[in-house]
Order: C-alpha cells, then sequence, then structure tokens
C-alpha cells in the first residue's frame, strides 16, 4: 500500500500546477480511494472459536484457495487486490492439490468469541506434505514457521507426527492466517483446531490405539516367526513378510516412522512412501497365492495373477517415481480383484481355510474405500472410524490370516493323522501278511530240508555213477591223445607235401612260360590283372632299390596312382610304368605283357596280324608296339646277357623317349578265347616241326 500511495502523491501534484487542476484533484481522489480501500472480504466463511469449544473440524466452506503454478510467489504478491481477488472458497471447488509442481495457498479466518482460556492449534492430518509454510502474522512475513516431509522431523514445532501449528489469538478477534503448500503427490486439504487440553486427550487415546495397533502386529510377527522356526513351514515366513510390509506402509502413512525410526532422514522417508505401496503387493500376493495352493490348484490362473502383480508392481513404482498421475488406488484393483476371485474359485473347490481370507480381505477393500473417497475429496463418510478403519481392517486381517493360517496347518495335519492311520491299518495288514509268511516259510524250510536229503542221496548215487564214467572218459581221452599225436604227424607230412607241390607246380608253371608252352589264359593265372601287372613291374624295376631321377635321393613314399614312387625330398612322382617299355601304352598292361611273352618267345617273328588276332587290337597298334619290343629285343642282343629273359625286356627305357603308341582299343570280345585257343593249336604245331 505505500508504494501506490507514493505514487498517487506525485500524480496529485503534478496535476494540481496545470489548468486541468480540477480533473487533477478529482482522479488523485480516486486513486487515493483504491489504494487506501482495503481489500474485498474474502470468499471463506470465517470460522468461530469459543472457550466452551475443543475442537473445530475445518470444513471447505471455511478457507479459500489459491493455486500458484509457478511456486514462486510470496506472501506480499498473495495479499495484493488482484491476487487476494483469484481466492477461490473450497466449497465451490474441488479441495485435492491436483497439480504436485504447483503451490498452493490457504486462507483461513478465525473470530474468537469472548476470552479463550487455552492456546488454539491448527492440526493438518496430512503428514506427507513436501512444504508447509504458516504465517501466523499476515503483516510480518518473517515470522512464517517453515516444516514439511521434506525437512528433518526436528524442523516441527512440537514432535507430533502430523503438522500441529499454533494459532495467535486474541479475544474477541477476527484474525486471517495463511498457509503455503506443497505435495510430491495429489492430496486434500484435511484440518482441524484444537486446544490444549482436546490435543492431550487426542495424544493420549491416538498413540494408545497406534501403539496396540503395531503391538498386535509385532506380537504376529514374532509369534508366527516362532512358529516358522519350530515348524521350518514356508507359509509362515511369506506371512511374516506380509505382516512386515503392513508396518511399513503404516509408518509411512501415519507419519510414526519419520518421527521415531528416521527423524533425520527424510529422503528415506520419502523412499519409504514410494516402495511400501509395490511391497505391500507383492508380499500380499506371494502370501496368498501359496496360502490358497494356488499353483497346484489352479495351474492355468496362477501364471496370469503372477504377472499381473508383478505389472502392477511396477506401474505403482513408475507412478511414484515419474508419472505422477495419482492412480495408484486404481492400479490394486485388477491383482487384488484376481486375488479374491482365486480365493473364491478355491473355496469353491473345498478348500474351507479360503472363507476366512475372503473375509480378511473384504474388510480391508471396505477401509480402501473410504481411504479412495477421502483422496478423492469426498469427505461425506470422513470422520474417526473411517480415518482408522483401515487400521482396524489390517488388525482383524492379521487376526483372521492367522487362525486361517492355523486352520491350514490342522487340516494339513489332520490330513497327514488320516494318512498315517491309513498307513498303521496297511502296516497291520502287511505284518498280517508277513505272518503268513514265515509260516509258510517255515513249512517251506521243512520241505525243503526233506527234498534236500533225498536230493543228498541221490546225488551221492550220481556221483559215483560219474566218477565211473569220468574213468572211462578218461581212458578214451587218453587213446585219443595218441590218436591225436599220430594225426598231427600225419597232417605235418601232409602240409610239407602239399608245401612241395606247391613249389613244384609253381616251378612248372614258370617253366611252362619259359619253354614257351602257354597260351593267354594260362598266362592270365600269373598276372591276371593290372594290379598284378604293376607290382610285379615295380618289384622288377626297383629291385636293386629306390632313387630319385631328379635328385637322386634314395627315400621315397607312396604317390597316388598304383604303385607310384614319390621322393620325399623333391615330391617328384614316378610311377611304375615310367622309363620302361610300357611308358604311354593305351591298351591293357595284361595284353601288353602277354605281347611281350610272344614277341620274346618266337624271336621277333611274330606277325602283327597274329597279334592283333590273338589280343583283340587294332593291326596298327599291335604293329607299332611290336615294333618297339624288336628294338628292345635288339638293343637286349647286343649286349648279350647270359640270363636272357623276356621280363628283361620291360625295364627298356630307350623305348620311353618314343612317341605314343596309339590309342586303346575295344576290350576283348566273347570270341577272344575262342581265337586264343586256335593260335595256341597252331604255336603248338610250329614247336613240334622246330623240334
Amino acid at each position: 500500500m505505500r508504494p501506490t500511495f507514493a505514487i498517487t502523491n506525485t500524480f496529485f501534484r503534478s496535476a494540481c500546477s496545470g489548468s486541468w487542476r480540477w480533473v487533477g484533484a478529482v482522479l488523485c481522489c480516486l486513486l487515493w480511494a483504491q489504494a487506501t480501500a482495503t481489500a474485498p472480504p474474502g470468499p471463506e466463511k470465517p470460522l468461530s472459536v469459543s472457550a466452551r469449544q475443543e475442537e473445530v473440524l475445518i470444513l471447505p466452506p471455511n478457507y479459500s484457495v489459491l493455486e500458484d503454478p509457478s511456486g514462486r510467489m510470496t506472501l506480499t504478491d498473495v495479499q495484493l487486490g488482484v491476487n487476494a481477488a483469484r481466492f477461490v472458497a473450497g466449497s465451490s471447488i474441488s479441495t485435492n492439490m491436483q497439480h504436485t509442481g504447483a503451490a498452493y495457498w490457504l486462507r483461513l479466518t478465525v473470530q474468537a468469541r469472548g476470552p479463550l482460556p487455552q492456546h488454539w492449534y491448527l492440526e493438518l492430518y496430512d503428514s506427507h506434505l513436501s512444504e508447509v509454510v504458516f504465517f501466523p502474522d499476515p503483516a510480518d512475513p518473517a515470522s512464517a514457521v517453515h516444516t514439511g516431509a521434506d525437512r528433518s522431523f526436528l524442523s516441527r514445532p512440537y514432535g507430533y507426527k502430523n503438522f500441529l501449528l499454533r494459532l495467535p489469538l486474541r479475544a474477541n478477534e477476527t484474525q486471517t492466517y495463511y498457509l503455503r503448500l506443497q505435495a510430491n503427490s495429489k492430496t486434500s486439504f484435511l484440518a482441524r483446531l484444537r486446544t490444549e487440553q482436546g490435543l492431550v486427550e487426542r495424544f493420549q487415546q491416538e498413540y494408545g490405539l497406534l501403539g496396540g495397533f503395531y503391538g498386535i502386529l509385532l506380537i504376529m510377527v514374532v509369534y508366527n516367526l516362532c512358529l516358522y522356526f519350530f515348524t521350518h513351514e514356508q507359509t509362515y515366513l511369506r506371512y511374516v513378510l506380509y505382516v512386515l510390509s503392513c508396518s511399513l506402509v503404516f509408518l509411512s502413512e501415519d507419519g510414526l516412522g519419520f518421527q521415531y525410526l528416521w527423524p533425520d532422514h527424510p529422503w528415506f522417508n520419502q523412499l519409504v512412501i514410494i516402495s511400501s505401496a509395490p511391497l505391500l503387493l507383492l508380499t500380499f500376493s506371494y502370501y496368498a497365492r501359496h496360502f490358497l495352493d494356488a499353483p497346484q490348484r489352479l495351474p492355468h490362473y496362477d501364471p496370469w495373477v503372477r504377472n499381473v502383480v508383478l505389472l502392477s508392481a511396477a506401474a505403482l513404482l513408475l507412478d511414484a517415481l515419474w508419472w505422477q498421475s495419482d492412480l495408484s488406488f486404481w492400479l490394486y484393483l485388477l491383482p487384488y480383484g484376481m486375488l479374491f476371485v482365486a480365493a473364491m474359485r478355491v473355496w469353491r473347490g473345498g478348500f474351507r481355510p479360503a472363507r476366512f481370507f475372503l473375509l480378511s480381505h473384504t474388510l480391508v477393500v471396505v477401509s480402501v474405500g473410504f481411504l479412495i473417497l477421502r483422496k478423492l475429496g469426498i469427505d461425506t463418510f470422513t470422520n474417526t472410524f473411517t480415518v482408522y478403519s483401515m487400521n482396524a481392517a489390517f488388525v482383524l486381517e492379521v487376526v483372521i490370516l492367522s487362525y486361517a493360517l492355523g486352520e491350514k496347518i490342522k487340516g494339513i495335519q489332520d490330513a497327514t493323522l488320516r494318512a498315517q492311520q491309513r498307513l498303521v491299518k496297511q502296516l497291520r495288514k502287511k505284518h498280517e501278511v508277513q505272518e503268513q509268511l514265515v509260516e509258510q516259510l517255515r513249512q517251506n524250510d521243512e520241505l525243503k530240508d526233506q527234498l534236500n536229503t533225498e536230493l543228498e542221496n541221490l546225488v551221492a548215487q550220481r556221483t559215483e555213477e560219474l566218477r565211473q564214467q569220468g574213468e572211462t572218459i578218461a581212458a578214451q581221452n587218453r587213446e585219443l591223445l595218441q590218436a591225436n599225436g599220430l594225426l598231427a604227424l600225419q597232417s605235418a607230412a601232409i602240409e610239407k607235401l602239399n608245401g612241395d607241390l606247391q613249389r613244384d607246380l609253381q616251378k612248372a608253371q614258370a617253366a611252362r612260360v619259359l619253354a614257351q608252352e602257354v597260351d593267354f589264359g594260362e598266362f592270365s593265372q600269373i598276372y591276371p590283372d593290372k594290379e598284378a601287372c604293376l607290382s610285379y613291374l615295380a618289384d622288377l624295376k626297383w629291385a636293386q632299390g629306390y632313387r630319385c631321377r631328379k635328385c637322386s635321393h634314395d627315400n621315397y613314399c607312396e604317390g597316388r596312382e598304383p604303385h607310384s614312387r614319390r621322393c620325399t625330398r623333391c615330391r617328384y612322382v614316378e610311377s611304375a610304368t615310367a622309363y620302361t617299355l610300357l611308358q604311354k601304352c593305351k591298351f591293357p598292361i595284361t595284353k601288353a605283357f602277354y605281347a611281350v611273352f610272344l614277341l620274346h618267345t618266337h624271336k621277333g617273328s611274330y606277325s602283327a596280324q597274329e597279334l592283333s588276332r590273338v589280343l583283340d587290337l587294332r593291326r596298327a597298334t599291335c604293329w607299332s608296339f611290336s615294333q618297339k619290343v624288336l628294338d628292345a629285343m635288339r638293343r637286349q642282343a647286343g649286349e648279350a646277357t647270359e640270363d636272357d629273359s623276356w621280363t628283361d625286356l620291360l625295364l627298356d627305357d630307350t623305348a620311353a623317349e618314343t612317341d605314343e603308341i596309339g590309342e586303346e582299343e575295344a576290350t576283348m570280345t566273347p570270341g577272344l578265347s575262342r581265337k586264343v585257343e586256335t593260335w595256341a593249336g597252331k604255336a603248338k604245331t610250329s614247336e613240334k616241326k622246330m623240334g
């Protein structure tokens, strides 16, 4: 108001100096009236207190609200005429604090009627308000009281779980107070005025009830924990975890945890507030599912319940940390509803302890409904009973579930006893059967002894007979051994004769070959195929040892081709036919062997036409190969060796320098054997003439 008065005074002086003095005087009077006029009365209804009252509930018509979205307005800004006119009565709007980042100014007018022998205090029920600033004297902003859930508990004027603020009321006066509130979540303004005597009585009553409440929870925890240690039943441990999470939720909800357990750690208080709800949902669902034996009784429904609980717990955590949509109450509906349906199905299936679960669950649902109504700003059912209905519901739930757990364990024990009784009956029957079996075994033993005696006599007789037969067999064995010795000598003599005969046969065959008395059929028995020819040629070629033609190395290994040899130093590969008469031979090597044999035995006078007929080859091919053999024979004749054999012609390496001898002819026709026999007859005739 003082700055406005200074501006008005300056304008008044400038206006009075001109000819428009009378106009300036009128305008100055209007501005002065506006500047000196008090703010219009607020929309709130004054709250009256007197010495005969001990407490007064603050209803929405008794205060007005101003929302500050920026959160930067001060008390001076709020008291200005424009902002003061923006205050709206609490009865005309929703009393919820909708926006978490905004600050809410509350203006409360209290009228004292008559003298007040006791001090009056303003109690705020919501202990989760992050910041509370109370201005007991609007003319002195420095007298403000700063506290809140984001500050240490010691910042509160009085050590009480709720925010307690003293009102400096004077007799027969009307005073206006301002409150600046901020919250990290959507909440509603609930408050009450109390005297000192009313506070003392409420303290005793409220803390006594809360002490009994937490005492019951502690007793249940200790009792079920002891049962778990004695019985090792996992259900008791799950129940203990659920009760502890319930205790954590209530400690964060009513502020006793912040007051007694972690007063110097507001960050931890916020952490407990955020995590207690998801933790309660997880522990309750874990306990409820296993209490109802849902995995066994509802194998298809239980996985859906588990997944929905996990998703709901994650959504609750995200909503508390980032979304802040204040939908946390609705996120409980689906998982708790599915657990309720599971309990109904299990109960209908014959599980009697499920009825206690349904009863306790219904009580909690009703109390949660009252809490949701308060959070939504619906105060129709708000009273002492509904405010603490959740505590009472949880106490009843804990007691009922404990009894239900005991009944379940008793049912398990009864089932175990019935099973044991059935087992005893079975054991009794088994014992009777065993007695009958023992009697039968005794009779069997007597019969067995009798049979054993008879068998022993028979065995003795049979043993004597076998002994006599054994002696006879032993004598026969000795005779057989002597006969076997003679047979062995005869076998050795026969084997020796067979060996001599085989050697004589081989010598005879070789002699016939050398004596030119063999045809192609007999020749094929000595050299039946390509493999035998290559083997014989390789042994003949390297009879004096292997030596590489490239590097003169004498160590080799097998090559890829049959009977070829590869130098281990330079890797040069030499086949069995290389550097021999049969190098680059285009027709079968067995025929080539026989051609060399024929030309050698006939001293080269074997015609190409006859050779073509015998070998079933083309005449040109036979003529080229015979010329090659004749050249080798002439060179062999020039060397004049004593032991002249047709196999020596095979090692003639001069022929390896000539060109290829032609392409391979067609295979032997079916008439080849007949032609060979005809040629063999002619050969014998010519030999007789030469003889």
